[in-house]
């Protein structure tokens, strides 16, 4: 479906507070509370949009990500089925460029994370490995808190978490008939995760409802500390996903674009910027796994 200007208006606050009230989104968009509410579930009929909550990475158990690029024997397709079957495994897509597969994989700290990798690289059809490993993520459709959550989730929580993982806006009631809790101390549990960088309810907008249909990677190098293009980069409308990184690249990220043609002007731009050196970029071909978010949960659009 085609998104309008008061559409992407409610996007843009849905992202900020996915749960915010349809009265107060109302107001902030100058729509009555029944035009918005009827806006919003166009949106979450078509499959545009969802809401969803997203735990921090560590409620799951995961302090480490790395993206792996993949040189096979033979055909990438068989390989990139055996790849997302491991646990491990956040994404995976067939591409163009030197390495037919793209994979970002995960872990609870990096022992674990090098005996994932490791996995993957005495799978039969794997020749070869680049490894770069995430340090700090700076841009991302779902990305939660940088700093550690300010409280442990307890079994109830984790239980609510899982709800809101797949519906973001479920009432106080709905969550509270599922967890045997009135919803009063429900929405006292829900505020304090919020509160507390546990969780972030946010929407994600299929970026092919705004017709961005092709998507793509690339992996550059900074001679200083790149401060300048990271701004600049991160800002970008293309960006979906931007990360600093220890490896064979400064930076990577992904770029989602309209055509191949205004993705080459994507990547054109990179390699225009100041103290940049563009070593890797790619064309995403297919998901073999589609990209799930940050704690390996929901698919999105990234």
């Amino acid at each position: 479906m085609e998104l309008d200007a008061i559409d992407a208006a409610i996007v843009r606050e849905l992202r900020i507070d996915g749960r915010l009230p349809f009265e107060t989104l109302a107001g902030r968009i100058g729509l009555s509370r029944a035009a918005a509410r009827l806006r919003v579930r166009r949106l979450l009929d078509s499959g545009s949009l969802r809401i969803i909550g997203v735990a921090h990475p560590t409620v799951r158990g995961i302090s480490t990500l790395a993206h792996l690029a993949v040189r096979v024997r033979g055909g990438a397709a068989p390989v990139g089925e055996a790849v997302a079957r491991m646990p491990e495994a956040r994404e995976v897509r067939l591409t163009t460029g030197r390495f037919p597969l793209s994979v970002e994989v995960q872990g609870s700290d990096l022992p674990r994370l090098s005996a994932a990798i490791d996995r993957i690289r005495s799978l039969s059809g794997v020749r070869e490995i680049d490894t770069t490993v995430y340090t700090h993520v700076l841009k991302d459709p779902v990305l939660a808190a940088a700093e550690p959550p300010g409280v442990e989730p307890d079994e109830v929580d984790r239980l609510l978490i899982d709800l809101l993982e797949r519906d973001g806006r479920l009432s106080f009631a709905e969550l509270a008939g599922h967890v045997g809790l009135s919803p009063g101390a429900v929405r006292g549990r829900v505020m304090r995760m919020l509160r507390e960088r546990v969780l972030r309810v946010t929407a994600l907008l299929d970026p092919t409802a705004v017709g961005l249909i092709r998507r793509g990677g690339f992996a550059l190098r900074l001679e200083s500390d790149g401060h300048e293009a990271v701004k600049e980069v991160s800002a970008w409308d293309h960006t979906r996903f931007l990360t600093r990184c220890l490896g064979n690249a400064d930076l990577m990220g992904t770029v989602a674009a309209e055509s191949v043609t205004i993705l080459h002007t994507v990547y054109e731009r990179l390699r225009a910027l100041p103290g940049v050196h563009v070593t890797e970029t790619w064309i995403h071909l297919d998901d073999v796994r589609p990209p799930r978010d940050r704690n390996g949960g929901t698919p999105i659009g990234r």
